[in-house]
């Protein structure tokens, strides 16, 4: 995680027995496991709020660009304009061209 080798760990833990002693090396290790404890928490939690953030970021520009091909659908197909009955294919009204649009280029073929 911190790019702590085990040899180097070892030698922390060897320290650590010397330095403090055995009788307060329980306490201690408690004490720092309950403040690790405590940042892993808090940086699960920062992380967790920027994930809600990137999420809800992501999900007004799918429902931004949902309401503009909407928009675009509707102006294609006016909910005013008469469309045949499921069963006439040939009395399809024809499809309003957009400004978006352009009239296909002729090109000759290869």
């Amino acid at each position: 995680m911190f790019g702590v080798d085990s040899s180097e760990l070892a030698v922390v833990a060897i320290l650590a027995l010397i330095f403090i002693g055995p009788k307060d090396l329980p306490k201690v290790l408690r004490t720092v496991g309950y403040w690790v404890g405590r940042v892993r928490g808090m940086a699960s939690h920062f992380t967790s709020g920027i994930e809600n953030m990137v999420r809800e970021a992501e999900l007004e520009e799918m429902e931004k660009r949902w309401r503009e091909e909407n928009e675009r659908i509707m102006r294609l197909h006016p909910a005013d304009a008469h469309y045949p009955e499921p069963g006439e294919p040939d009395a399809m009204p024809p499809v309003a061209k957009t400004e978006e649009e352009s009239p296909p280029e002729k090109r000759p073929l290869p």
